[in-house]
């Protein structure tokens, strides 16, 4: 090939790579443009540990929506908005729960449509929600419930070997309740010789 079909191939190359540069670009804006709407609407819960901005809003397994602000509030409670872009309808009696995928995941939060007719308006708030349940302390949890088991089924197998134990038998002076008299072996031994004493 020619040095002038080489030219002319790179920048036919030039021209397809730019063109596709220019679809991805005005494609991401239109997709931004489109999750710009919806409506937001406020979850409170006790504890939300692991979960972030930009996390997923689930129902029935379907994103409809993400986490787009986590703050305090004013009864030490952590507020969370929900920017819905899904076009749905969510009863005022929704639930909120704060799901992990797989046991080490990533958090998202599933909604749960109850059956109020009456529909959430932007800016309302979910009161119905579950906190995030946090690995270590459910690892903690489990472990504390094997150790007390563990432990009881310890002490019940003391008390049956203690129950089963044969009742106490006579022991001589030095403690030995086999060659004592009335012993184990008393009636082979018979009596033992009588000391007579000086005149």
């Amino acid at each position: 090939m020619s040095e002038d079909g080489r030219n002319i191939l790179v920048g036919v190359l030039a021209l397809i790579a730019l063109g596709l540069l220019s679809s991805v670009t005005f494609g991401g804006k239109s997709i931004g443009a489109a999750a710009s709407g919806g409506y937001t609407v406020q979850a409170s819960f006790n504890r939300i540990d692991g979960l972030n901005v930009g996390d997923e809003v689930r129902m029935s397994g379907i994103k409809i929506g993400e986490v787009s602000r986590m703050r305090l509030g004013p009864n030490f409670e952590a507020l969370v908005d929900l920017k819905i872009v899904n076009p749905i309808g969510l009863p005022t009696d929704t639930s909120a729960a704060i799901h992990t995928d797989g046991l080490f995941g990533s958090k998202h939060i599933v909604l749960v449509p109850g059956a109020d007719e009456t529909e959430l308006k932007a800016g309302g708030r979910i009161d119905l929600t579950q906190d995030s349940v946090v690995v270590t302390d459910l690892l903690d949890l489990i472990i504390g419930e094997a150790k007390s088991n563990a432990s009881k089924r310890e002490t019940e197998l003391n008390k049956a070997k203690a129950a089963a134990a044969p009742a106490d038998m006579p022991a001589s002076k030095d403690g030995d309740p086999v060659t004592a008299p009335g012993g184990l072996l008393a009636p082979l031994l018979g009596d033992p010789p009588a000391i007579k004493g000086d005149d």
